[in-house]
């Protein structure tokens, strides 16, 4: 029997009631009671996440600016101004995708990147692969020293503020997408859950201290069950769901991080251009009495598509998903989705679903 991978925080889930549960390998919390409770805590208040699985790679060195202008889909050269963030897919030669990823500017010398738990050692092995033919002067350094916090919400970066007030100075006029180092501290405005918040790197030695800190002043803990229903109805795509290997940013609802209007090469790019994508990423909300989920089909006058991702969605009181479907497909459609040998009618809209605390899809 396979022994399950274990955050700094297990002990602290346990001790706080968690149900636990196997994540891609990982002993996780998957709720520490009502999931639909610490989905509208959330939105309402704020919420923290045990985001230690993630991987921080630190990647330094003379050229490291024109190393990630290559190996990412997105365009590095978007990012000038200190700690800003860009996301990106990293493709395979024939234009799948291995992983999206977070990279933050920090100099000419040094770009943080947070990979996915999943995909972890499988990208840090591909960019070794990559620099040491094009770069071999950079070190790829997977920072197994850091943990990560998300503390996510509308109240999540006062709170933050309270536990860590050392870092408000620098940390208070951050733009969404940008971060700052702050010693032991790396504070990023970014998260999974299309509210405001805070994700915070800091040595795993004090992480768990900083758990119970923000737990002291507020902080509920939320479960990945939240996670998903949150992310989801942000419109945020979930690597191994919504997007693998198999297919490409363009046909996964990622054309937007997708550079191909500059003279830049990128590896997947002749993939992409020489392959158009005859499928597209598009929003359901279910019109019928239902529960959409991955996996079921979904039936157009153009040909059937699948639900990548589905839940019901607190905050609209529906069922949603994020479906692959034809590109004939167009918003305002009406569509069938195959539920237990049932045809179900959901409407096609355009996504995120809901945003900083309220419902922006309408059907």
């Amino acid at each position: 029997m396979t022994t399950l991978k274990q955050t700094p925080l297990n002990a602290a889930h346990r001790a706080m009631g968690a149900k636990m549960v196997d994540f891609g390998g990982w002993d996780m919390p998957v709720n520490y009671g009502s999931q639909i409770d610490e989905h509208h805590q959330v939105r309402n208040d704020c919420g923290m996440f045990d985001v230690c699985h993630m991987r921080v790679v630190d990647a330094k060195g003379d050229g490291v600016r024109a190393f990630l202008r290559y190996l990412l889909a997105n365009n590095a050269d978007k990012i000038t101004v200190p700690g800003k963030a860009l996301y990106s897919a990293m493709l395979r030669p024939n234009g799948g995708v291995i992983d999206d990823l977070i990279i933050y500017f920090m100099t000419e010398q040094w770009f943080r990147i947070v990979v996915n738990a999943g995909t972890a050692d499988k990208d840090i092995a591909w960019m070794r692969e990559q620099a040491a033919k094009a770069a071999p002067q950079l070190t790829i350094t997977s920072r197994d020293d850091l943990a990560m916090v998300a503390i996510q919400g509308p109240n999540a970066r006062a709170k933050v503020w309270e536990v860590l007030p050392q870092t408000k100075a620098a940390t208070e006029n951050l733009v969404n997408f940008q971060a700052a180092d702050c010693g032991e501290y790396f504070v990023a405005r970014t998260g999974y859950t299309g509210e405001d918040g805070f994700e915070v790197m800091l040595p795993k030695e004090k992480v768990e201290k900083f758990w119970y800190d923000l737990s002291k002043v507020g902080v509920k803990p939320i479960g990945l069950g939240a996670r998903d229903t949150l992310r989801l109805e942000a419109g945020m795509n979930l690597y191994g769901q919504d997007m693998d290997e198999t297919v490409g940013p363009l046909e996964s609802g990622l054309g937007w991080t997708v550079d191909l209007k500059s003279d830049r090469d990128f590896i997947g790019k002749a993939a992409l251009l020489a392959n158009p994508p005859t499928k597209k990423l598009a929003g359901l909300v279910l019109l019928d009495r239902g529960v959409l989920r991955g996996h079921q089909k979904v039936k157009t006058p153009h040909g059937d598509g699948e639900i990548t991702s589905g839940t019901f969605s607190p905050t609209l009181e529906k069922s949603i998903a994020l479906a692959r479907v034809p590109n004939g497909v167009q918003i305002g459609d009406t569509v069938q989705v195959e539920i237990r040998d049932k045809l179900l009618n959901a409407k096609v809209v355009k996504y995120p679903f809901a945003r900083n605390g309220k419902a922006v899809a309408s059907w």
